[in-house]
């Protein structure tokens, strides 16, 4: 060896242990998960350069990295930026999802139209499959609509708690029933008293005052007085007794 090499060979030292996270941070090549308080208890995010990839409650971690951690750049621990953290946080607090980036990409575009407009449900609402369906152009894919749902990346973020089943009930949920009525009470609904509600065939609510119908938790027909509240089965119910669609809920359209 060369008194050159020699000399070179005692400048080796350990790379520092952050080294690699700090690279891809730096370069926006990365992906990265950490945490932020919930509605409803502790969530895992992760993001990329390219937004907000996945969500799940803490308690799912080792599922997290078993369905992220394929291929070269598996997901690295590292505190929420303070960039992201703000803006998870509005939307977490505010139940809206606004211009917070997330990452869609791996989705079909018939997945991220189910999604798109599942975040436009506004929160302490409730929508059937059928509802979304129709208003993506797709009325015959309800059930399809429900696959795209429980393959939802991004829950809470993109509120697939707020659609439920065609019957007008709750319905399941991809992380268990529990956590969708929790999220639901959350944002101000009874869960219980919606089953019960459908489990007595009530689809819509009609106000006698202004013969407009909505969907039960849409917040025109929460603020229809008792005296006033109309319970129907059915849209075609609805017409017949003279009541017109909501142009907020739609509920036209679930019909």
């Amino acid at each position: 060896m060369t008194d050159i090499a020699r000399r070179l060979a005692a400048l080796a030292t350990t790379a520092p242990d952050a080294l690699v996270t700090n690279v891809l941070a730096a370069t926006g090549t990365g992906r990265f998960y950490g945490t932020v308080d919930g509605p409803t208890g502790e969530l895992l995010i992760g993001w990329s350069s390219a937004g907000i990839y996945a969500v799940a409650p803490v308690t799912e971690e080792a599922r997290f990295l078993e369905e992220h951690s394929a291929g070269p750049l598996a997901p690295i621990p590292q505190g929420l930026p303070a960039k992201w953290r703000r803006q998870v946080e509005a939307a977490l607090g505010s139940g809206k999802l606004g211009r917070l980036p997330v990452d869609l990409s791996k989705l079909s575009e018939f997945q991220q139209a189910v999604l798109r407009k599942t975040a436009e449900i506004p929160p302490g609402q409730l929508r059937p499959y059928g509802w979304v369906a129709r208003e993506i152009g797709k009325p015959g894919a309800t059930r399809a609509v429900g696959s795209a749902l429980n393959k939802n990346p991004v829950p809470v973020l993109i509120p697939c708690h707020r659609v439920g089943r065609s019957d007008g009930t709750v319905g399941q949920y991809a992380y268990g029933p529990r956590m969708k009525r929790d999220l639901l009470r959350a944002e101000g609904l009874d869960p219980d008293a919606i089953d019960d509600a459908a489990e007595r065939g009530v689809r819509y609510i009609g106000s006698a005052t202004t013969n407009i119908y909505c969907h039960p938790t849409c917040h025109h027909a929460t603020r229809i007085k008792e005296a006033n509240r109309v319970e129907l089965r059915s849209a075609a119910a609805a017409h017949r007794a003279g009541f017109r669609a909501c142009l907020v809920c739609r509920p036209a359209v679930a019909a």
